[in-house]
């Protein structure tokens, strides 16, 4: 079996992409499309006995795929069963998944801030909602999924079944209130997540972001004074840009990160407080927090603290607020939180001067001028030292050539041969995200090439967040001349990001997507026959 080479199905999905613009649908959320034959015949369909390669590289959104493909107890759905499958990730996202081919092996970050705060035997306290639950676990603590000992982790749900855009509240009232109740408990130390930030500022929505802005005040409000109100030391930062952002350079709704400063704030409630502060990175956090807490921070945290000169003092309790997605904008009306009504933002920044971090690039162990990450700026924030990220690593593997050598992809291939079955890429349309890079699976196409492996098998994934709104078809008609130059490989399917890597439990959402990708259900289109 050979597959044509003029036409690789780009072309025929971003026609059908362009439709379902019109009928409403957007990038992030678009229902599964499928490929089929002139007979109506899905083409591409995962089958037992092939390989599929999830070239996606980061957490918590990968899992619930993951496990509707590898998981011999899965609860969620009914699936057919798929024998002898060589499934492969990327990065170890979980440690439930340790026993699959991992193609870069994950190193865990030890000496974080959490597991030095648990061997002082001190009580800490997370809570964020599922948007961001993650973060200020997993990343927080370097990786590792168990709490640490004296640990307490709250997860409250983010809202389902409708557009973010129409709820810029988000969970954020009924988080507030848990990190109230911590307080009140008197945890050693907190750190909360408000992900409104983010959340809202990947929509086009002027008056969400606006909105958005005012609902992350009023929590604030609430939180910082009573947390002052039991002596805690108050830490408000933020873990990348986005909001700060409205349109971008030429006119369009800005949608993604950025590479701005975000601020860092510490308020004290004694009024005699000797802290000054100093500029600096996410990294620089942990340090800064251990010396708050007179924790001696291990060699491992490498950071530097933002105190401005050795203070010496009681250990204090610490609550850490992290404003997913709040950087430093311009003060004018490009900015959503500079227009919007933040009456204790600005008697905060007034109050209690900001200095401000770097929280992009080689500063959180991204490559140089990249936008940062929800994913990288906590694993920075929490352990206290610049953490390489896997899209460093990965890259430089495909720099050095160790990513065409890499023994697990190759083990695919030879799966492949000796089963005499196929090869499938699950890809991000996006030339960069935290989740991936379409890079990736075009080197996967070249490794096919040369190891003989014609039946190769494309299934997109619709960004709609590092993405601009409605770019999908072009950057299909992008990937198809890529493809084209390759000579081998076959677009056969696609499905949006909001759809495909849900991190908020609601498996409904992945099993459109695994019937589409295993079954061929969705809404079907017309491509090139595949002979």
């Amino acid at each position: 079996m050979k597959t044509e080479i003029q036409s690789h199905g780009g072309y025929s999905l971003a026609t059908e992409v362009r439709k379902v613009y019109l009928e409403g649908q957007v990038d992030y959320s678009l229902e599964p499309l499928v490929r089929v034959d002139s007979q109506g015949i899905p083409l591409g369909n995962i089958e037992s006995g092939d390989s599929v390669v999830f070239c996606c590289r980061r957490g918590e959104r990968e899992i619930e795929l993951t496990e509707a493909f590898t998981e011999t107890q899965f609860p969620y759905f009914t699936r057919p069963e798929l024998n002898n499958l060589y499934f492969v990730i990327l990065t170890l996202y979980h440690e439930k998944f340790k026993d699959l081919p991992v193609a870069f092996a994950p190193f865990k970050t030890q000496d974080t801030l959490g597991e030095i705060i648990s061997k002082a035997n001190l009580s800490q306290f997370h809570c964020a909602e599922s948007e961001k639950y993650a973060h200020v676990t997993f990343f927080f603590n370097g990786g590792n999924n168990q709490p640490f000992p004296g640990e307490v982790d709250i997860r409250i749900p983010s809202p389902k079944g409708i557009p973010f855009d129409q709820i810029p509240q988000l969970s954020l009232e009924q988080v507030s209130q848990r990190v109230l109740e911590g307080i009140e408990q008197k945890f050693d130390f907190i750190v909360t997540n408000f992900a409104n930030g983010d959340v809202i500022g990947h929509t086009s929505n002027r008056e969400a972001k606006i909105k958005c802005a005012e609902f992350v005040d009023n929590a604030l409000n609430q939180v910082v004074e009573s947390a002052l109100e039991k002596d805690y030391v108050v830490l408000v930062t933020a873990d990348h840009g986005n909001l700060e952002e409205l349109i971008t350079t030429d006119g369009k709704p800005h949608v993604a990160h950025t590479t701005n400063l975000v601020p860092f704030i510490l308020i004290d409630p004694r009024p005699e407080s000797p802290y000054q502060l100093k500029n600096g990175k996410l990294a620089d956090i942990a340090p800064t927090i251990l010396q708050l807490m007179s924790i001696s921070a291990p060699p491992a945290v490498s950071g530097a603290s933002l105190l401005g000169s050795p203070v010496f003092c009681e250990p204090r309790r610490v609550l850490l607020i992290i404003l997913d997605g709040w950087g430093i904008g311009n003060e004018d009306d490009t900015n959503p939180i500079f227009i919007a009504n933040t009456p204790y933002w600005d008697q905060l920044i007034k109050n209690h001067p900001p200095v401000f971090l770097q929280a992009s690039g080689e500063a959180v162990g991204l490559q140089a001028g990249k936008t940062g990450n929800s994913e990288a700026g906590h694993m920075n924030i929490g352990a206290g030292r610049v953490v390489p990220q896997d899209d460093v690593r990965l890259d430089q593997a495909m720099k050095d050539g160790s990513f065409y050598t890499n023994e697990i992809f190759l083990k695919a291939m030879e799966h492949v041969k000796q089963q005499k079955s196929k090869l499938h890429l699950i890809a991000l349309l996006t030339d960069k995200s935290s989740h991936g890079s379409i890079d990736y699976p075009l080197a996967m196409l070249k490794i096919a090439r040369d190891n003989g492996i014609e039946d190769v098998f494309i299934h997109v994934i619709f960004d709609g967040r590092s993405t601009e709104p409605g770019s999908a078809p072009a950057l299909l008609e992008k990937l198809e001349k890529s493809i084209s130059e390759i000579g081998v490989g076959q677009i056969v399917s696609g499905v949006g990001r909001g759809i495909a890597l849900d991190r908020d439990g609601n498996y409904a959402k992945i099993k459109r997507t695994f019937d589409s990708l295993v079954l061929g259900s969705g809404r079907t289109f017309f491509g090139e026959e595949i002979l």
